[in-house]
């Protein structure tokens, strides 16, 4: 696999999955003891037996099961106890419990994709004062109360890229719209304000936002929200959703409507969930990281934490099992790395 490189080039593709937003993550100022890196020992062993908790967005999505799938595999390669729990539903304060709960239980991480950066600050916070590791993965929460942040690529190349592939699919011109998870998304909501900047750029002066739409990360609401757009867009080209259940819900509309060939969906997906519609010709081309990688990754750098190897300060290696070396970026920022473009050429070589 891949080591950690930059990704502020322009990627390949979009990128994806609900989350929070930037403006309140930053507006965020709940204190907490920070890291120092004088106490970083790269040298030391990893621990087994290491207590590491998932809580995704929410359970039952298919995208949130292949990413704690890949960390319950790390967890196992480390010889730690793997737990995972997580509500039904993306809403902003639904993640509380179950944190309060992991502390309780005392254990040694917590790997979390928060749903609101707001409502999950001042858990996460109890928990570091109570000796967990937070690696927050996927979707952000407050730099002030978690350690590291696992990364799918960074904000600006996604935002940049989704609007790459919308603008090459309108043909440069015309509206596109934005079928997006939760108003609250970090991550969902940090790529819009990119390619809000990115549209007001003179080349990309013919391509219009006209709307965006929330369908929660539910399926039916997605397909709800997908056929509103049509209907009330008869001029629409392009609807991008950088979310998997978003995407594969706008697919299934399309593809089933008299809009198929007429508009296109793009934005990021799983290749099991969006196979059908590149092969049936709905979906030309879309984009995502392998979501394994993201838990995967999270584990290796909560046991690194908890092992004494890394603090979490920017410069700071440590190595992550198949996955290899990786540097830690600003505000304990780690990026997995670019995203791949799936197409009708490239996607029966991929199963996730």
């Amino acid at each position: 696999m891949r080591k950690h490189l930059p990704v502020a080039v322009a990627l390949l593709a979009l990128t994806a999955c609900g989350g929070t937003t930037k403006s309140s993550t930053e507006g965020q100022n709940t204190a907490a003891p920070q890291s120092t890196a004088g106490q970083a020992n790269p040298n030391a062993p990893l621990k087994e037996g290491l207590k590491i908790a998932y809580l995704p967005k929410q359970l039952n999505n298919p995208y949130t099961d292949v990413e704690v799938g890949g960390g319950k595999v790390a967890v196992d390669e480390i010889k730690g106890a793997y737990k995972l729990v997580g509500p039904n539903d993306a809403s902003a304060s639904s993640q509380v419990s179950y944190i309060n709960t992991l502390i309780q239980q005392q254990q040694d991480v917590i790997a979390v994709a928060a749903n609101d950066p707001n409502a999950v600050c001042p858990s996460l916070n109890q928990a570091r004062k109570a000796g967990i590791k937070v690696i927050t993965f996927d979707s952000d929460a407050s730099k002030t109360c978690r350690d590291a942040f696992i990364n799918q690529a960074t904000t600006q190349g996604i935002g940049e890229s989704l609007v790459k592939m919308a603008s090459e699919l309108a043909g440069g011109e015309g509206e596109i719209a934005v079928l997006s998870a939760t108003p609250n998304a970090t991550n969902q909501n940090s790529w819009i304000e990119v390619m809000k900047t990115e549209l007001a750029k003179p080349a990309n002066s013919k391509l219009k936002l006209v709307k965006i739409a929330y369908g929660n990360d539910e399926d039916q609401k997605s397909f709800t929200e997908a056929q509103g757009l049509l209907q009330s867009y008869p001029n629409l080209k392009v609807i991008v959703s950088p979310t998997t259940v978003g995407i594969a819900a706008a697919s299934r509309y399309v593809s089933a409507s008299s809009y198929k060939g007429k508009v296109a969906i793009t934005g990021l997906g799983l290749p099991n969930q969006m196979r059908q519609y590149v092969k049936d010709g709905t979906v030309k081309k879309f984009a995502l990281w392998n979501p394994a990688d993201i838990g995967y990754l999270a584990a290796y750098a909560g046991a690194a934490m908890s092992s004494g190897q890394i603090t979490g300060a920017q410069g700071e290696k440590f190595t992550a099992g198949k996955l290899g070396e990786y540097t830690i970026g600003a505000d304990g920022e780690i990026v997995l790395g670019p995203p791949t473009e799936f197409t009708a050429e490239n996607i029966d070589k991929f199963n996730f």
